[in-house]
């Protein structure tokens, strides 16, 4: 049986669980979300998936999948800017963007993403 590996492991939930040579993330919202753009807020969670590939030891060349959530679908060129500044060209994910409602009014934006070891 192979091993799984639960990362900040919660009552709830766990940050990252490792499986297989897969990482698979919780949703990243952005820390500061209050006030902010969507860019600003898409800036600062991919800021915090950059950090949390590292921890593994991994970078965003290794993103699998991507799935993003917006507030309103209308900011999806403004998530985009920022977004296509940030991959790695030649290693672009999967990926999938919806509108959706989010666990509060002041998110505009969620992003989760699987990545290989």
């Amino acid at each position: 049986m192979s091993e799984i590996k639960r990362y900040e492991v919660g009552p709830r939930m766990s940050a990252v669980v490792v499986h297989n040579g897969t990482a698979y993330f919780s949703g990243y919202v952005a820390e500061n979300a209050p006030g902010q753009s969507v860019a600003a807020q898409t800036t600062d969670i991919l800021q915090q998936i950059d950090e949390s590939l590292a921890e593994l030891g991994i970078d965003k060349t290794r993103v699998l999948e991507a799935t993003i959530w917006l507030a309103d679908i209308s900011t999806f060129a403004e998530m985009n800017s920022v977004w296509d500044k940030w991959v790695s060209p030649g290693n672009t994910p999967t990926r999938a963007t919806v509108e959706a409602k989010l666990a509060s009014p002041k998110y505009g934006v969620e992003i989760r993403v699987l990545a290989a070891l």
